[in-house]
């Protein structure tokens, strides 16, 4: 066989014959010309667009379709008419084929987040580029309509929030509303209707907070105190709260009140912090007197053990989270109790056979 040279090769057309098959396979498989008769479909689907005849043009590229489904440009440029023609369903469809056709073209996400968006599934939308930036991470038109979606469920979030905070205000839930607020403008900050809502919402808290504060015991009141500061990563003070709220009630006698478990959890979270163990596993030990199955308190005192090198008791605490039943624990404290478990035990054993 003589091998035509690669620059004789490029400039087959369409529906010349095919060259070798050496050819084929290293230099035209990635541009591989569909049928020549689907290809003919294409071309006069291409006029009846450019002429604004989208019907005529889907017609077309439906023929197309039907004689090679697995290229991903007929289903493309179909999607596309029927974007002008505003008939969505159709276009979801479309671009699903295109896709479908070939995973890596990467129009076809573009279109069928178009419709997804237009349908306002912005979820779906979102999906669907993000897959699309799977195949193609720097695709400039992925990209701007991701910034754009990103945009739209934002105000869309802000907009339900807003709602939301209407509805509670009417019900005199002034303490909703007002974390409602507080959640839009972390979404939004300095967004006019959200501070417009805030001016007639805060007031009205902060009369209600005073008033529920004037009515709260001392001991209380240091375990709120306690909380702000907590909030604010001002740990010491906070700790400083929780340990007068738990003075005051262990004289009263309430020393195992749900508030004085509340008050040890915190003050072990804060503890934690700033890695003072022994203060972790204290009021862990606390809690667990009064709720034996608090996972959050077994979770902190198993790293703090592991933090003071008091591995069997780490390892105790994390075998007692993963009896417990799954819902009750949770997916992420049950990963890390996992993972925890399968270093202990290698901790262990070393140290078994180090003291051999």
């Amino acid at each position: 066989h003589h091998f035509p040279r690669r620059s004789t090769l490029q400039s087959f057309s369409p529906v010349d014959r095919h060259p070798h098959p050496f050819y084929f396979l290293h230099y035209t498989y990635s541009t591989m010309p569909g049928h020549p008769r689907a290809e003919a479909f294409k071309a006069e689907g291409n006029k009846f667009f450019k002429g604004g005849d989208y019907k005529a043009a889907i017609g077309k590229y439906k023929e197309a379709t039907a004689i090679d489904p697995n290229v991903p440009a007929y289903w493309s440029n179909m999607a596309a008419c029927y974007e002008k023609v505003t008939d969505y369903d159709n276009m979801d469809d479309a671009a699903r084929s295109c896709i479908k056709a070939d995973k890596n073209f990467v129009k076809g996400y573009f279109r069928l987040a178009t419709a997804l968006k237009a349908k306002n599934d912005l979820q779906g939308a979102g999906k669907a580029l993000e897959s699309g930036l799977a195949v193609d991470s720097t695709n400039a038109d992925l990209k701007r309509m991701k910034k754009d979606l990103t945009e739209l469920q934002r105000g869309e979030n802000v907009a339900s929030f807003i709602r939301k905070c209407e509805e509670q205000t009417a019900n005199g839930d002034i303490a909703g509303a007002y974390k409602t607020l507080e959640l839009a403008s972390r979404l939004d900050a300095g967004n006019p209707d959200i501070e417009r809502m805030m001016a007639r919402v805060k007031p009205k808290y902060e009369r209600m907070e005073q008033q529920r504060r004037s009515n709260l015991s001392s001991d209380e009141v240091h375990k709120e105190r306690g909380d702000d500061a907590f909030k604010n990563a001002q740990f010491e003070n906070a700790i400083d709260h929780y340990s007068k709220c738990l003075a005051g009630l262990q004289k009263r006698g309430e020393a195992q009140s749900d508030l004085a478990t509340k008050a040890h959890s915190n003050r072990a979270a804060c503890y934690k912090q700033i890695s003072n163990f022994d203060g972790v596993i204290e009021d862990c030990t606390a809690v667990l007197e009064v709720d034996p199955e608090n996972v959050k308190a077994l979770v902190r005192r198993a790293q703090a053990f592991q933090g003071v090198e008091r591995y069997r008791f780490a390892l105790q605490d994390v075998k007692t989270v993963l009896a417990m039943p799954y819902a009750q624990v949770g997916k992420t404290n049950y990963d890390m109790c996992n993972m925890m478990q399968h270093r202990l035990n290698r901790t262990v054993q070393q140290l078994k056979a180090g003291n051999c």
